[in-house]
């Protein structure tokens, strides 16, 4: 069960406080439905109550993972914090359970190796993007951290392109399909930043990074302007030296709540990608205003 304090820097509601530190209206819903959900000196308190400056409130509530737990799974972890995990999820995996993946997900993994804790995603990747996953343990964590993650991502296309660019066009979901997506002009603005690393006779690998969060954007964009990720059937890549699309979450940068302090997190590219450019090392690629560095081989 978390506990959260939150000490009253002022006189001031119950309610108010509650927003000032940062929790969420579903989460303060939920305290409220507890009889211990919000007390004060071990005594419960109501929303609309007073609080002093110098008095602290204590946050009790349950945390449910509503998935089944397989303990077979092996996802290597970057980094772990009372309220955060960092994983490196593999390609092939997706992050949860649907109709044809009942047990075989990142949640699944999740629910066995940390049992007793909620599984909230904070940046999911396709099933076939492999690299760093932000999971929080609970919903506060995951509403605290949430505004403050920034992703670097880094795929490998056709030979070609060079120097970098933006793509700002429109996404939407393509016309008789739940899954695939197009660029359309009635679609949602959406806005990728590419830059070119390096490049073989084989491929070209980029760098990418999204001003906007579309379902599939950088597989999308980078096919509208002609280059498809290598091994994205669904949008038109190159599949005859890898089976699973070149996508890879390299970099996670974020503000840990606990500590108030920015943490950095890099992982190389995975093996089949490597392959295909092995004098590539995207950890070696700077983040700007790092303050905290982990450097994990996953």
């Amino acid at each position: 069960m978390p506990i959260l304090r939150i000490p009253a820097q002022q006189t001031c509601t119950v309610r108010s406080l509650l927003r000032s530190a940062g929790v969420s209206a579903q989460l303060t819903k939920q305290l409220k439905a507890c009889p211990d959900g919000i007390t004060r000196g071990g005594v419960q308190i109501h929303t609309d109550q007073t609080v002093c400056a110098g008095e602290t409130l204590e946050l009790r509530w349950t945390e449910h993972c509503d998935f089944d737990a397989n303990a077979a799974l092996s996802v290597p972890v970057a980094y772990e914090s009372e309220g955060l995990l960092v994983c490196g999820k593999p390609v092939g995996m997706p992050v949860h359970p649907s109709m044809l993946h009942r047990s075989d997900t990142l949640a699944n993994w999740f629910a066995a190796f940390r049992p007793g804790c909620g599984f909230h995603a904070v940046n999911r990747l396709d099933r076939n993007t492999s690299g760093l996953c932000l999971i929080a343990k609970d919903a506060h964590a995951a509403n605290a951290v949430s505004g403050t993650v920034e992703k670097r991502y880094f795929a490998l296309v056709k030979p070609g392109l060079h120097g970098e660019g933006t793509v700002d066009a429109p996404i939407a979901r393509a016309q008789a399909s739940v899954i695939t997506r197009c660029v359309r002009s009635d679609g949602q603005r959406a806005v990728t930043y590419w830059r070119v690393l390096r490049e073989n006779e084989t491929c070209t690998l980029l760098m990418l990074t999204l001003q906007t969060g579309r379902t599939h954007q950088i597989r999308v964009h980078m096919a509208h302007i002609g280059y498809p990720l290598l091994g994205d059937d669904l949008y038109g890549g190159d599949c005859t030296l890898l089976h699973a699309h070149a996508l890879h979450c390299g970099w996670l940068t974020f503000t840990e709540p606990e500590a108030g302090r920015r943490i950095t997190l890099k992982c190389p590219l995975r093996t089949d990608m490597q392959a295909l450019m092995p004098e590539s090392d995207i950890t070696r690629e700077r983040c700007n205003d790092e303050t905290t560095e982990t450097d994990q081989a996953l």
